[in-house]
C-alpha cells in the first residue's frame, strides 16, 4: 500500500472512502455521503471534540463528503473544494439543497429574516460563503431558504475578483487564527486560500502544499528586485504574499494579525528565529 497525506486523504485504520479499496489499508470501505454546510463557517478539526485543534474551516455552502456519524454529534469527511479530512458537528451539515447560484464578495455580509435591513440578522456570512437566491426583492437577493441578504454584497457564482493581493488586502487588521478562513480570524495559507479562490484559482489549504503547486518557481527572494506583487514567499510553515518591492502581506503570529510588513525587517526577522526561505512562486494572472 502507498503512503498517502492524510490531509488529503479519507482514510483511517477502521475506515477509508470507498475508491481508496485496494490502495489504502483500511478495516472497511464506504461510498459515503454528500452533505452541505449551513453555519456561516464550520471547524474541521482534527479529533471529534471541541477541544481539538481547528484544521480549517467550511464556509456556507460548501460540499462536504461524509463518510461517518457518531453518536456525539461529530461528522468526519472530506472537503469537496480543497480536499481536507476531517471532523465537522454534524450540526452543521444537511443533505444537499438548490446548488449555490451566488457567492458572498463582502468581507462580511448579514442575513435578514425579511426585507428590511431594520430586522434582526438571522446570521453574518463570511467572502466566500454560497447561496442559492430564488429571486430578488428591491435591492435584497431572497435565497431559497427565505433569507434576505443585500444584494450589492454578493457576485454571480462564475464571476471573479482580479486581483487577489487586493483581496488579500480587506483582510488588513484582521486577528490571526490557525485553521481560520474568515474575519474572525485566518492564517496566512488561509489568506491566500481564501484570495486566490475569489478569483477562480483553485488552492490547496496548507502552506507546504501551496508551495508544491502553485504557480512557477522564481529567483532568489533575497534579490528583491526579482519580486513582484502577487508573488508567494514561502519559509517553513508560512507564506507571506509580495505587495510591491518594499512590503510583505501576511497574516502572522508575530503580529497575532494580517499586517503588511517591510520585506527586509520580515526575512531577517524570521531568519533569526531559524526560519530561511524555501522558495518564491509566481502564479501567472
Amino acid at each position: 500500500m502507498r503512503a498517502f497525506d492524510p490531509r488529503v486523504t479519507p482514510a483511517r485504520a477502521d475506515l477509508a472512502a470507498k475508491e481508496l479499496e485496494g490502495k489504502a489499508a483500511a478495516a472497511r470501505y464506504v461510498a459515503g455521503e454528500v452533505y452541505e454546510v449551513i453555519e456561516p463557517q464550520a471547524p474541521l478539526r482534527g479529533e471529534p471534540s471541541h477541544d481539538a485543534p481547528l484544521l480549517t474551516e467550511a464556509l456556507k455552502g460548501e460540499r462536504v463528503r461524509i463518510y461517518e456519524k457518531n453518536d456525539e454529534g461529530w461528522a468526519w469527511g472530506q472537503l469537496a473544494a480543497d480536499g481536507y479530512v476531517g471532523w465537522l458537528s454534524a450540526n452543521a451539515l444537511t443533505p444537499p439543497g438548490a446548488p449555490p447560484t451566488h457567492k458572498v464578495a463582502a468581507l462580511r455580509t448579514l442575513v435578514f429574516p425579511g426585507p428590511s435591513i431594520k430586522l434582526a440578522p438571522l446570521e453574518a456570512l463570511p467572502l466566500g460563503a454560497r447561496v442559492a437566491v430564488a429571486r430578488r426583492e428591491e435591492r435584497m437577493a431572497v435565497t431559497q431558504s427565505g433569507g434576505y441578504l443585500p444584494e450589492v454584497h454578493l457576485a454571480p457564482i462564475d464571476v471573479y475578483e482580479a486581483d487577489f493581493v487586493a483581496v488579500a488586502e480587506r483582510f488588513l487588521g484582521v486577528p490571526y487564527l490557525w485553521g481560520g478562513k474568515t474575519t474572525l480570524g485566518l492564517d496566512c495559507s488561509g489568506l491566500v486560500q481564501i484570495a486566490l479562490a475569489a478569483c477562480g484559482i483553485s488552492c490547496p489549504r496548507d502552506s507546504d502544499m501551496q508551495e508544491e503547486a502553485l504557480g512557477s518557481p522564481i529567483a532568489a527572494a533575497t534579490d528583491r528586485s526579482d519580486l513582484k506583487r502577487g508573488d508567494l514567499v514561502f519559509w517553513t510553515g508560512h507564506v507571506a504574499i509580495v505587495r510591491d518591492r518594499a512590503n510583505f502581506l501576511h497574516a502572522n503570529a508575530f503580529h497575532m494579525a494580517v499586517a503588511i510588513e517591510p520585506i527586509g525587517d520580515a526575512i531577517a526577522r524570521i531568519r533569526g528565529a531559524g526560519g530561511e526561505i524555501t522558495s518564491v512562486r509566481r502564479i501567472a494572472l
